[in-house]
């Protein structure tokens, strides 16, 4: 209604004026009260804030133990979103984990509890699921209209140390053959008595980091069933699955005076 009101009195002294002025003048006057009105405003949904606040969490859970939050988004989420909904989700999830590493420093200046830290690993993962959905549509794509992956090529190569690693290539103005400065920082190849014997050294300390390892997985699946005879099995050899639980089951320090029960 307040629109018509405006419009109609606009309407009428048009068509009074347009007998006696030219098409320029009639549009210079159009354009002055109708296209850039002086009393409307810009419709706004948020209040702007612009202020260093907005990197640091509600003041209603500032000293709170526990923060109420929902769950991560997961892929199957995302994959329901259009591509202009996942750029905004971006930068809403990029503002949430700016606004919590802040607050976790907080904490750790006044020696304080950082109210529920796992709200963090929720954004993480949301934004790798969210990166990823967008390189599953990169893909599909640019298979559809070259063939191809679209991606930047990589293979596994060994540095000058012997450790093989994924290297992921990248276009250069220079050749490669004429690039110095690549040649130099990039070498992929090793040789000599010090490096195999670091080679040498490297394997058996991973080996026994893994040995290690599978020892106190070990351990703690005999505690279990010492402590626990009738622990589910089927779901501890699903928590560990490099211990052969029924094997370890069977053994008469671990049973004790428990019967055995049959598979059947």
């Amino acid at each position: 209604m307040n629109i018509l009101r405006q419009i109609l009195p606009l309407s009428q002294q048009l068509s009074k004026c347009l007998s006696s002025v030219s098409t320029q003048q009639a549009y210079s006057l159009l354009q002055r009260h109708v296209l850039s009105p002086p009393t409307v405003r810009t419709l706004s949904t948020t209040m702007p804030r612009a202020e260093l606040m907005e990197f640091f969490d509600d003041k209603k859970n500032w000293g709170e133990q526990e923060v109420k939050h929902g769950r991560g988004w997961t892929k199957d989420d995302l994959r329901i979103k259009s591509n202009n909904d996942l750029h905004q989700l971006w930068f809403v999830l990029l503002k949430e984990r700016n606004m919590l590493l802040t607050m976790e420093h907080e904490c750790k200046e006044k020696m304080e509890l950082f109210p529920s830290p796992e709200r963090l690993d929720k954004v993480k993962e949301s934004m790798d699921n969210l990166e990823e959905v967008v390189r599953e549509r990169n893909r599909a794509y640019y298979e559809l209209e070259t063939g191809s992956t679209g991606e930047r090529p990589g293979k596994v190569v060994p540095n000058e140390l012997g450790i093989r690693f994924y290297y992921r290539a990248f276009e250069h103005v220079i050749p490669k053959f004429a690039n110095r400065k690549w040649n130099e920082r990039h070498k992929f190849a090793f040789g000599g008595t010090a490096v195999r014997k670091f080679m040498r050294l490297y394997r058996e300390r991973l080996y026994n980091e893994k040995r290690k390892l599978r020892n106190r997985e070990r351990n703690e699946v005999v505690h279990l069933l010492r402590r626990f005879p009738n622990i589910d099995r089927e779901t501890l050899a699903q928590r560990f699955p490099s211990v052969d639980v029924e094997k370890l089951y069977k053994l008469d320090k671990i049973r004790m005076n428990q019967p055995v029960k049959s598979s059947t």
